[in-house]
């Protein structure tokens, strides 16, 4: 896991087909579903620009967000000035957080937790994520699936165009791990009409079922859902995100 420097600069333009609305109406509808807890205390973990964590302030959420890149930080901060929500930002490991008091609800979507390097620190994520977790309290995340870092993302090269920058996204699988490195190739363009190049690189692993659930297991959860590909449908073979859900129990 690292934090990003040059892909911060150009992030939410590279995601701009996401519906950060929408997913966060998606999370609001499975909180109220499983839901206990009296409070709205909300962690997003791994906030990044803080775009759903705008989303669901607007929903109503007392909003943490914590993020190791002080890039993407940075611009979660100029969108909180703009729209005045009162969201409240730490840099942190996810690894290491260290909150103030219990957390209520904890998000961590856009497959973050795939960007963890190891089941160690996987491990270590939800130990903190418990640790800090309210009786009954509830842990939401994704996660990329086997299927598509074999299928989808593997060896494949993408290529983005926005206005101000185009980019080369390129992807090299190893089969043996799961794991999917990603160099990024920026190619910006100038008031002088000219483009300057810059890069970044960054990887992703798939993390099995067994492995997830075992250790959700392990560090006082109880599984109460998980979810294909942003619905409520049980996941297939070719699901390509997972959406878990569980409750802090012990």
């Amino acid at each position: 896991m690292k934090g990003y420097s040059v892909f911060a600069r150009y992030y939410d333009e590279l995601t701009a087909n996401i519906d950060y609305k929408k997913r966060a109406e998606y999370f609001h509808a499975i909180i109220q579903k499983f839901k206990t807890t009296k409070d709205n205390i909300l962690l997003d973990l791994a906030c990044g620009t803080g775009s759903i964590s705008e989303e669901m302030a607007k929903l109503g959420y007392d909003v943490i967000g914590v993020d190791y890149s002080e890039e993407m930080l940075g611009i979660a901060i100029e969108k909180k000035f703009d729209s005045g929500l009162p969201i409240q930002y730490l840099c942190q490991d996810m690894r290491e957080i260290d909150m103030f008091g219990t957390i209520d609800v904890t998000i961590c979507a856009l497959d973050s937790i795939n960007h963890l390097n190891c089941i160690d620190d996987v491990r270590k994520v939800f130990s903190r994520v418990s640790l800090f977790a309210e009786p009954q309290g509830l842990f939401i995340f994704d996660v990329n699936t086997l299927y598509k870092h074999k299928k989808i993302l593997a060896n494949n090269t993408f290529t983005y165009e926005t206005d101000n920058v185009f980019c080369v996204w390129e992807n090299s699988l190893n089969k043996s791990t799961n794991e999917v490195r990603m160099n990024l190739e920026f190619f910006e363009l100038n008031e002088d009409g000219l483009y300057s190049r810059s890069s970044d690189s960054f990887s992703e692993k798939a993390y099995s079922t067994e492995q997830l659930e075992s250790l959700l297991i392990k560090n006082g959860f109880k599984i109460l859902a998980r979810y294909g590909d942003d619905t409520f449908d049980p996941p297939e073979d070719n699901t390509q995100r997972i959406v878990y859900v569980a409750r802090k129990v012990k």
